[in-house]
């Protein structure tokens, strides 16, 4: 079996994934991947409006996730150049201030299985602190900034950023250093790619 054959196959099986049947909103895996995906994103879960669309980082969020990669949005959604694959697949719902955490389900059912179908796979964008926990968890800083701040140390398999939301925009004035020095290594890292 080819790897489209055997890929196509895996996600239509995740696709019905039931799982997490007790969602509120219902499962709907979201995901984009391809067996040629020189990138691989990997974010924490889709949101609300992520979940009604089925378009992944379909939101202000995705906006600005573009913007750091210097990509446009048809190159971003290329699953043949760049794979997404959040750490939680559906929409966890709402808790009292943010969405919920990513279910803990997802990414040992799935992940693996997935990242063995991607052999021309170059470098991985880990988004926030869910999914550097989930992947480098030995290796981790103290926290979020710290990881980011020493980026270098995951690099070339890894890249690590903080999430894009509109909600961080304190964390983004208060880490001036983001914008001056990892956004740019991260678009030379996107751009030699694609």
């Amino acid at each position: 079996m080819n790897n489209n054959l055997k890929l196509d196959n895996l996600i239509q099986k995740i696709r019905s994934c039931k799982v997490c049947s007790d969602l509120p909103c219902g499962p709907r895996p979201i995901l984009s991947v391809s067996p040629t995906s020189k990138i691989l994103i990997i974010g924490q879960a889709p949101w609300i409006r992520v979940h009604t669309s089925g378009i992944p980082w379909d939101d202000p969020s995705g906006e600005r996730l573009r913007q750091w990669l210097w990509v446009d949005t048809k190159t971003f959604y290329d699953a043949s150049r760049v794979g997404i694959m959040p750490l939680g697949l559906c929409y966890p719902w709402t808790g009292k201030t943010w969405d919920l955490p990513p279910r803990k389900e997802c990414a040992p059912l799935w992940h693996e299985k997935i990242l063995e179908q991607l052999p021309e796979l170059e470098v991985i964008v880990l988004i926030g602190w869910y999914a550097q926990k989930h992947y480098l968890w030995k290796r981790l800083e103290k926290n979020l900034t710290e990881t980011v701040k020493n980026y270098k140390n995951y690099l070339p398999k890894f890249f690590v950023l903080p999430h894009p939301s509109p909600r961080n925009n304190i964390w983004m004035k208060k880490n001036e250093w983001f914008e001056a020095e990892v956004i740019p290594e991260l678009k030379k890292s996107v751009s030699q790619y694609l």
